[in-house]
């Protein structure tokens, strides 16, 4: 008589899943993220990816700003849940003030992202970052998730957070944060000087001051399924007054600039798919930005600005499968952008930009490809003041086509590995900074443009069912581009006076490299797991921009400021039941801070090892985590950017209670 149920020993099925993208991206989700977060911010986090360049002006307030393969900072598109985060007036974004607490993964795409179902501006990036919000999950039965943490350490750090997820019905979901940060950004560095023949001017250990902050950040956000789609809406606020510590110039040690910051935005996106061949994608986006700079310092130059930055934003997107496997898309987007300020004879400009992209996809056997071809009209209306009297109005257009070309191709079927390459043209538009800034800016500056050009391969393996090895998983990429940017825009006196400048159209780069990622999982009998990840970089990134300028200490052929011919970091993770360590190594060859590369201009190289230890358990109906992470182990010191020496050795302690219900 058979028995009337058999049981089975645990099965573990381990499979790669079929590449969706063209080239994937570098991505930073789950346990490396959550670790990251018990240290740092999202731009502490980005620093980690291979290709990038973190500029890092010092201390908890410092602004951060992110450039890819030395294109520069404003050829990066920086995307939240979807959609562009813009700054029409200096192109910057500052990434510290986005908080890992509130992530769920941030991707890294070269290029563009490979995905021809989306906006149209997501085609005109030479790269771009995809910062994804948490979305909240419940446990069967579970209505509710509250997540409540506090982090304090040096710098007399106070940051709480708290986040509320509500299941509303079976479709839709709420969720709600609050972060609240407090510093006072005071740390000691240590500042040597040397004259030219070598010997020492003075070394002595000062006190970074006037790097406060006080952050105020809350996002509210609801997502919705339904039969055939999804649909989400959010808002974000975010206040900050901080204090500008400035350079270390000429033995000053204090400052007392100070900036003032909030920043508003709503956005919403819904997607359908109509049938089997037609899917839609809408998005909307309304941002409000207010920005006060005050230098009170009269013996130099009295500021005090503000500035008011008004963007709306609309996008529609289809995509149509022709055949089996082959895809083509139409989205066309819509951007307004308005500047105004209390500065004297300010020009208030306003930009009507439309975008419009057709794209291409085709899968058969092991290949896959994309074009796509970006057109983008732009239009500038703006005024010559004198005090509060309108001189002349004038219109500035711009029409420009943008094509990019993809491919992959994986030669074995049964194997994770892939040959890639693309061909991309981009370019950047002046910022309003750049063409309108009273007595500076230059209303006649042509958009920086760019060629990018990549080849690479990636493989991946994982261990199967019989594999008697505690290699679970190991991940190995490499790539090699060359880039050039023409038109670039950079600043430059006027006449005999070094006072005052103008924007111009003057430089041209040259950028060649090598990007390469390994990565592996390793499993232990006991519980005991390993994550290991490195990532390397080589740089030979030079200014093109004047033939003639040959002499000593000339710039012609100069490794471009702040780019280092070799970086590299490490990461690693060991898991054992309830304990968790973290540890983290940035490394960041020599560079100098122009592009004339004479010893005077010389930046050392820098590294930092940081080392975080977490512990979990469960108690009193809720999860709670205990984090100590120390930064910059050794306590080196260093300079990101020149004259803004970094901290030195710094604390973090982090409790983190999670509950349902």
């Amino acid at each position: 008589m058979m028995p009337d149920s058999v049981m089975l020993d645990e099965v573990v099925v381990r499979a790669f899943r079929p590449y969706a993208e063209v080239i994937p991206s570098q991505r930073l989700e789950g346990k490396q993220l959550e670790a990251l977060g018990s240290t740092g911010s999202v731009a502490d986090a980005i620093r980690y990816f291979s290709g990038v360049q973190l500029k890092d002006y010092g201390g908890v307030g410092g602004v951060k700003t992110v450039d890819m393969r030395s294109m520069g900072s404003n050829h990066m598109g920086v995307f939240y849940d979807g959609l562009e985060l813009g700054n029409a007036q200096n192109g910057q974004i500052d990434l510290g003030r986005f908080s890992l607490d509130n992530i769920e993964a941030i991707d890294l795409y070269n290029g563009q992202k490979s995905d021809i179902l989306q906006p149209a501006r997501d085609f005109g990036t030479s790269g771009s970052i995809y910062i994804r919000s948490r979305l909240p999950r419940f446990e069967p039965g579970k209505r509710y998730n509250v997540i409540v943490s506090a982090r304090t350490g040096s710098f007399g750090l106070f940051n709480p957070s708290v986040r509320y997820e509500r299941r509303l019905s079976s479709r839709v979901n709420l969720s709600a944060s609050t972060e609240w940060t407090s510093a006072n950004g005071k740390y000691h560095f240590s500042y040597r000087k040397r004259f030219s023949d070598g010997t020492m001017a003075w070394d002595t250990v000062a006190c970074r001051r006037n790097g406060d902050l006080q952050a105020l950040r809350l996002e509210a956000a609801l997502q919705g399924t339904e039969s055939a789609g999804r649909w989400s809406a959010q808002a974000y606020y975010y206040d900050s007054e901080r204090g500008i510590p400035g350079a270390i110039i000429n033995n000053v040690w204090r400052n007392s600039q100070r900036q003032w910051d909030r920043n508003v935005f709503v956005q919403s996106s819904w997607q359908h798919r109509y049938n089997e061949r037609l899917s839609t994608l809408m998005s909307a986006k309304y941002a409000r930005d207010y920005l006060h700079y005050i230098n009170p310092d009269t013996t130099l130059l009295y500021v005090n600005n503000r500035f008011y930055q008004d963007e709306a934003y609309a996008s529609v997107a289809s995509k149509y499968t022709l055949l089996q496997g082959w895809d083509a898309s139409l989205a066309v987007d819509y951007k307004w952008n308005h500047l105004n300020s209390t500065l004297p004879d300010f020009a208030r400009p306003t930009r009507h930009t439309l975008l419009t992209a057709i794209a291409t996809a085709r899968t058969w056997r092991g290949f896959k490809g994309e074009a796509s071809l970006l057109y983008t009209h732009v239009a500038d209306r703006f005024a010559n003041r004198s005090g509060s009297t309108v001189v002349a109005r004038h219109v500035h257009r711009l029409d420009k086509f943008t094509p990019a070309v993809i491919v992959s191709y994986r030669p074995i079927v049964t194997q994770d590995f892939t040959l890639r390459a693309f061909y991309k043209r981009a370019f950047r538009m002046p910022t309003f900074n750049d063409l309108y800034y009273t007595d500076i800016g230059n209303s006649n500056l042509r958009p920086e443009s760019a060629t990018q050009y990549n080849v690479g391969a990636q493989y991946k393996w994982f261990a199967g069912m019989s594999a008697h090895t505690p290699f679970t998983a190991v991940r190995v990429s490499i790539d090699g581009y060359h880039n050039r940017v023409t038109d670039k825009i950079i600043a430059v006196p006027t006449g005999s006076s070094q006072y005052r400048w103008m924007m111009m159209n003057l430089g041209k780069v040259h950028i060649t490299g090598v990007d390469a990622t390994a990565g592996t999982t390793l499993s232990f009998n006991g519980g005991l797991a390993l994550e290991l990840s490195l990532c390397y970089s080589y740089q030979r990134a030079m200014d093109l921009s004047d033939p003639d300028d040959t002499r000593d200490g000339g710039t012609y052929r100069g490794q471009i400021s702040y780019v280092p011919r070799h970086s590299g970091t490490v990461l690693g993770n060991a898991s054992w039941r309830w304990l968790e360590i973290n540890y983290s190594f940035v490394y960041v060859g020599e560079r100098y801070h122009t592009s004339s590369n004479i010893p005077a201009n010389y930046e050392q190289p820098w590294y930092t090892h940081d080392l975080a230890i977490t512990a979990s358990h469960p108690m009193w109906g809720a999860t709670w985590r205990l984090s100590v992470a120390v930064n910059n182990l050794l306590g080196q010191n260093y300079d990101v950017i020149h004259n803004y020496p970094m901290p030195g050795r710094n604390f973090k302690v982090t409790l983190r209670c999670e509950f349902s219900h």
